[in-house]
């Protein structure tokens, strides 16, 4: 099964604002909340399939790799845990966000077979 069929991931929980080099001469744009842009930005929320799970944080650390792999380098990947959907939310959304971990824990070799057979698991269970 798919993250979006576990519905861990759906895309009302999915956020996008892209300022894209168009010819304007402003290079600050505004995003849907208002505020001015001068990156483009992806937020994604996941639900966790129950309130413990232990696969949060790969699950969020799959998220952000794929995204960071398929979009331009213009965007900002936010990955984040649904509020209220887990025990650890707030130290799972810490971990995410900080980009040295991340970096880290790619270079953890095991751990970067993981990430990738779940990228490329996800993509041939289309």
């Amino acid at each position: 099964l798919t993250l979006e069929q576990l519905n861990v991931v759906n895309v009302k929980y999915v956020h996008v604002v892209d300022i894209s080099n168009d010819g304007d001469d402003d290079d600050q744009k505004l995003g849907d909340d208002g505020e001015k842009r001068t990156f483009s930005i992806v937020e994604v929320g996941f639900t966790p399939t129950i309130p413990h799970c232990s696969m949060a944080t790969l699950i969020g650390l799959c998220i952000r790799v794929k995204l960071l792999r398929s979009l331009p380098r213009r965007f900002k990947v936010t990955v984040k845990i649904n509020p209220g959907t887990h025990a650890s939310e707030q130290a799972v959304n810490r971990q995410l966000d900080d980009k040295e971990r991340v970096c880290a824990a790619l270079e953890n070799t095991h751990l970067l077979g993981v990430v990738n057979k779940c990228i490329r698991e996800g993509m041939n269970s289309s």
